[in-house]
């Protein structure tokens, strides 16, 4: 038999057009309530086209990254309280 969770990841992005710098923040929500967000920002150089997909992309990807970092030190901080004993996971 199968349990199914569903989490959610909204992302919102900003962009500041005068500064060349488009910002994310993802924001996770856990089926029991939890939550946690994490941010990202994509800077484009002065010679480069603009093109609002890519750095919306890179400040996205940037979050997502920084916020599956967090997730892991959190499962972490979770296994050390279960087991008592210090863990060290990858990724």
């Amino acid at each position: 038999m199968s349990t199914m969770r569903q989490w959610v990841v909204d992302i919102v992005i900003d962009e500041e057009e005068d500064e060349r710098t488009t910002r994310a923040e993802a924001r996770l929500r856990t089926h029991a309530g939890e939550q946690l967000s994490a941010r990202g920002t994509a800077y484009r150089h002065p010679n480069d086209r603009e093109v609002p997909q890519i750095g919306d992309e890179l400040a996205a990807a940037r979050a997502l990254s920084e916020l599956s970092h967090r997730l892991v030190l959190e499962a972490a901080e979770d296994i050390e309280q279960v087991t008592h004993r210090p863990t060290h996971l990858q990724g």
